[in-house]
Order: C-alpha cells, then sequence, then structure tokens
C-alpha cells in the first residue's frame, strides 16, 4: 500500500508531474462527461445504477486508456462519492 502511495505521489509531484498532471485532467473530465452522458441513458437513475455506470465506465477506462490502476481508483472513488450530492439534487 505504501509503494502505491509513493508511486502516486511521484507521478503527480515527480520530474514529469507537469505532464501527468495534464494527461490525468484530460482523461479524467473525459471519463466524467461520458459518464454524465450515460446517465441520460438510464430508465431509472438510482445510487446503485450510477455505480454501476461508474463502474462499467472505468473497466473500459483501465483497457482502452493509459490509465494506471491507482489512478483509475482515485477518479472511480470520487465518482462514486459525487452520488451524494446528485441524489440530494434529483429529491
Amino acid at each position: 500500500m505504501a509503494a502505491i502511495a509513493a508511486a502516486g505521489n511521484y507521478f503527480i509531484y515527480g520530474r514529469h508531474a507537469g505532464e501527468n498532471r495534464e494527461r490525468i485532467a484530460g482523461w479524467s473530465l473525459q471519463m466524467k462527461g461520458e459518464v454524465l452522458q450515460e446517465m441520460e441513458t438510464l430508465l431509472e437513475i438510482n445510487q446503485r445504477a450510477y455505480n454501476d455506470l461508474v463502474d462499467k465506465t472505468a473497466r473500459r477506462y483501465g483497457r482502452i486508456k493509459r490509465v494506471s490502476a491507482f489512478e483509475l481508483k482515485h477518479i472511480t472513488t470520487e465518482l462514486k462519492n459525487a452520488w451524494m450530492h446528485i441524489g440530494m439534487t434529483l429529491k
């Protein structure tokens, strides 16, 4: 676990930090946009359906993008935690 954290810190703050942060921002914004777009197609929007959608999108990004498991887990967690705000908006 400590090794993963150290690698993440190096990725974000290391020698090529600026380039890495730009790459993370680009694909993470794209992923968030795709999740929002797919939400429009859901017949019923609830937390389970939303989390399933986030997981499905994350799996696809893990396969087609050059994304580390650490980065993908971080953005997936961030998206799932956003449900609290989304759910309050829907009520």
